[in-house]
């Protein structure tokens, strides 16, 4: 299997409980893995692959109009817009806020599934 990475990712999105997070979009950090089908390097297709472009720009899109309460959730979305939506057979992501907490440059989570076995 072939894999396109995409990594630090910044875009700002409705996540969190507290009341200041829901007070205004926050930046967060995705950086993600995705199994992409072999035969587009082997015939050179970009219609044979995942394109990486339309991935950042329905990714961006979608977290500027939802809200989630925990990072968990949100990835747990783009994760099942990646194997359902675009097809990938194969997702690692990890999505971090950034400066949330005093001394802590970077908090999130990290999340891996397969189409075979989701959750």
């Amino acid at each position: 299997m072939d894999f396109i990475f995409i990594e630090e990712m910044r875009v700002d999105a409705w996540v969190g409980i507290f009341d200041r997070e829901k007070a205004a979009p926050q930046t967060v950090e995705i950086s993600m893995t995705f199994g992409v089908p072999d035969a587009a390097a082997q015939n050179d297709d970009i219609g044979a692959t995942i394109r990486y472009d339309f991935v950042i720009e329905r990714i961006r899109h979608e977290l500027a109009i939802r809200r989630f309460n925990l990072l968990e959730t949100l990835g747990e979305f783009v994760v099942s817009l990646l194997l359902e939506e675009f097809g990938a057979p194969w997702v690692k992501i990890s999505i971090a806020k950034i400066g949330i907490m005093k001394g802590v440059k970077r908090l999130g989570v990290q999340i891996e599934r397969s189409r075979d076995v989701q959750k």
